[in-house]
């Protein structure tokens, strides 16, 4: 038996034979390893670029929903494959939901999302699954430079001199 696996049971052993309260007896039996509680989504961290600009529809409820794609790439220069991912967010009406649609193609996002599996069958009867991700959290790591900008040339950024 290991150090950790002895170290673990004497706490729970003390912890239930020190006190008769069942809510010390349900702290002892609790997961050892995480304080956070459980979730019934996966936890997703993608960091990638804005395959196009973030659109706002509707779903069959009727709720506005903003839905992306971020791509990210792998693998060595002359072999580099990218995996491409869905994202939904369903943000409320107001400044960071506008903040999220004035987003351009090719920003740099690092983003926090639950991931869940479905499962569904196309026309030919055929199972698709897909990994639906809904975004929790997002922060821009760096905004696309344009390629040229007019009136400025190569090399120099605007507004410099």
């Amino acid at each position: 038996m290991s150090a950790f696996s002895l170290l673990r049971s004497s706490i729970r052993t003390s912890t239930i034979t020190t006190s008769s309260s069942s809510s010390i007896r349900a702290r002892a039996q609790a997961r050892a390893f995480s304080s956070s509680p459980r979730s019934a989504f996966a936890r997703i961290i993608i960091t990638g670029r804005l395959a196009a600009e973030p659109e706002l529809q509707a779903t069959s409820t009727g709720q506005d929903v903003v839905r992306y794609t971020v791509g990210t790439s792998y693998g060595p220069r002359d072999n580099r494959q990218t995996s491409w991912f869905r994202i939904s967010s369903f943000q409320p009406e107001g400044p960071f939901r506008e903040f999220l649609l004035g987003l351009s193609k090719g920003t740099l996002v690092c983003l926090e999302g639950d991931a869940s599996m479905r499962t569904r069958e196309d026309a030919e009867g055929k199972k698709i699954t897909h990994l639906n991700i809904t975004q929790r959290n997002l922060e821009v790591l760096s905004r696309p430079h344009p390629a040229h900008q007019e009136g400025s040339p190569e090399g120099t950024s605007e507004g410099t001199q």
